[in-house]
């Protein structure tokens, strides 16, 4: 085709549709439903409609410089300074921009991190040139001497400290979240913390200095708006507690930045990242501030990785990190897929490096501003967030701002009513992690890792001010489920066994047999399947050597084969009898036969696998 030549246009041909015309389609597929049931809701109540029109109005959220790549950092968290300094050396040669120094006994240390001595530091940096990378710290509440340490190692190394791009991470109400204790009332912190980023401002950083880190909340397993609301407090309390110690408003705002979670929901991501600047905004006009875009760095979430099937969360984190580099984040830092594990070897670090480089280098990511704007779903989910996060936020500020809300419990106990319904969703699988509550894989191969072990946490204070937000992973019960299985493979020579009783021919069984070995090899179960002789099924199941057995055929097998099928399971001794389906009408029938408990979509998952270890005899270990 040459210049002059019109462009094909393959809509053409086809008249213009309509809204109105799409909504008679649904609604002859619905019959009578309501079309409130292709709508779902998200752990803040904010609805997602199917379908929505262009966002023609809307305009491109200001943030990162157009065109630009947001900073590749990656972790730097071994205990040994001298392997941290190899592995920051090799990061930066295999394309990464920024290190994350993981101080010890900070949010995300999970055992590991970087001890807060001067010669640590100094080892873990040498060789590594100051002016050309990126820094952030991840503080532990006992490390407040580490930003002057950084600040003496790029005075040593004689760059002009306003050309080092570091972020120094001073966030005491992350420290308070983590632990709940509170050594120093905020009259009193406050000053502290405005004289540690003025002495670092005075010596020529530009900064920032102070986070504020929404991420506390969401490895806790709050809600997008909770996190945002609770980022957006610490950012006024920073505010206000630099302002009243001699900085100006304008100069105090460009001393903070923004630490937000990345998960695997890439349009709430996206959403969530678009509205913490929108907010930031309204922040700054509020103050009598023209609005200037904060630097915004994410993190992949802690909450959605497993120890099980890890190679997963290589595909977790990947949806993450896009969904956060769409949405504007200046700087993003990757999680090694085999985190929750344990340290990370090199190809690990090597995979989180790699996935953003694909992003940015192959997929050139970053080239488009803000392209999320004008879609009508984003700018939607945008909306509500903001509107939502902003009421949220509103609370904090009404129970004394966010020092005085983490004291009284009021964001532990809203961010635990969320996370009881997400635990609650992974139990019913209404939320779904590959390879933990679905589609395990109980033949896997375990990753290599470091051989480190993590520091044990110390035992939480009884002298606590505050209640501390836990870390948690949504996969963790049913892990426990799956070490439990392990124990007994290693003790016996075998795991855990279901049988399942298949009536019917092929096409009758398959789908609910798939079904129920799904179900149970979640919980580390094994499903052995057998198409069953009704006169030999007592000895077919004997021959498995387990006290569990599930019924799996279609409604209409059940109808002939259920009841005696179960009544020959239970006379060959079988201590409890699941059959795959909803029972319905025939649950007395069938539970006459013996059927004790039905298994489908839905259901308890995570309680019914828990039961069926008790009937084993093997209680999963808590952690």
């Amino acid at each position: 085709m040459t210049e002059t030549e019109p462009a094909l246009s393959l809509a053409a041909a086809f008249p213009a549709a309509t809204r109105d015309e799409w909504r008679k389609l649904v609604d002859a597929v619905l019959k009578g439903a309501p079309f409130a049931r292709l709508e779902s809701k998200t752990y803040d109540g904010l609805t997602i409609a199917p379908l929505y029109e262009r966002a023609a109005d809307a305009r491109a959220v200001v943030g990162r410089t157009p065109g630009a790549a947001w900073r590749l950092m990656q972790r730097v968290d071994h205990a040994d300074a001298a392997a941290t300094n190899a592995q920051a050396l090799e990061d930066l040669a295999g394309g990464a921009n920024g290190l994350m120094l993981v101080m010890a006994g900070s949010l995300s240390a999970g055992g590991y991190g970087l001890d807060a001595s001067p010669a640590t530091l100094a080892r873990v940096l040498d060789g590594i040139d100051l002016a050309a990378v990126s820094l952030d710290i991840d503080l532990a509440p006992f490390a407040r001497d580490v930003p002057q340490q950084l600040a003496d190692a790029v005075k040593r190394q004689k760059i002009d400290p306003a050309a080092a791009n570091v972020r120094f991470g001073y966030d005491p109400l992350t420290a308070i979240a983590m632990s709940g204790r509170i050594p120093l009332p905020w009259r009193e912190t406050a000053p502290l913390l405005a004289q540690l980023i003025q002495n670092l401002a005075n010596a020529g950083f530009r900064g920032p200095f102070a986070a504020a880190d929404g991420r506390v909340v969401h490895s806790a397993g709050g809600s997008e708006a909770q996190e945002l609301a609770f980022a957006l407090a610490g950012a006024v309390a920073c505010l206000r507690a630099l302002e009243a110690n001699g900085m100006t408003l304008a100069t105090a705002r460009d001393a903070i930045y923004f630490r937000l979670t990345a998960d695997a929901d890439q349009l709430l991501t996206m959403a969530k990242f678009r509205a913490a600047r929108k907010l930031w905004a309204r922040v700054q006009a509020a103050c009598g501030l023209a609005p200037a875009p904060g630097f915004v760095t994410a993190e992949t979430a802690w909450r959605m990785l497993t120890r099980r099937d890890p190679y997963v969360n290589v595909l977790r984190n990947t949806i993450a990190a896009a969904a956060a580099g769409l949405g504007g984040a200046d700087a993003i830092t990757v999680l090694p897929h085999t985190a929750a594990l344990g340290l990370p070897d090199a190809f690990a670090r090597r995979i989180a490096r790699n996935v953003q480089l694909v992003l940015i280098e192959e997929s050139n990511l970053a080239r488009v501003a803000d392209p999320a704007a004008g879609s009508g779903a984003l700018e939607a989910l945008t909306e509500q967030l903001c509107a939502t996060a902003w009421s949220q936020f509103q609370d904090i500020e009404r129970a004394g701002g966010a020092w005085a809300a983490l004291e009284s419990g009021l964001i532990a106990q809203k961010v635990a009513a969320v996370r009881a319904q997400r635990q609650t969703a992974m139990a019913h699988r209404t939320d779904i992690l590959t390879g933990t509550n679905a589609y395990p894989d109980l033949h896997e191969t375990a990753p290599a890792m470091l051989d480190v072990p993590p520091r044990l946490e110390p035992k939480a204070s009884k002298d606590l001010r505050a209640t501390p937000l836990p870390r948690i992973r949504l996969a963790e019960p049913f892990e426990r489920l799956r070490d439990a299985s392990d124990r007994m493979l290693a003790q016996t020579g075998a795991r855990p066994i279901i049988f399942l009783a298949c009536l019917g021919a092929p096409a009758d069984f398959t789908p609910r047999a798939s079904f129920a070995r799904n179900f149970f090899e979640a919980g580390g179960i094994e499903a052995v399947s057998k198409q069953i002789d009704t006169a030999t099924l007592g000895t077919d199941f004997k021959d498995t050597d387990t006290p569990l057995a599930c019924l799996c055929g279609s409604d209409q097998a059940y109808e002939s084969t259920a009841a005696p099928a179960a009544a020959a399971l239970k006379a060959a001794g079988a201590r409890h009898i699941y059959i795959a389906g909803r029972p319905g009408a025939r649950d007395a029938q069938w539970r006459a036969a013996g059927v004790q408990s039905a298994i489908h979509e839905g259901c308890d998952l995570l309680a019914t696998l828990q039961a069926a270890y008790d009937i084993l005899g093997s209680k999963p270990a808590e952690r």
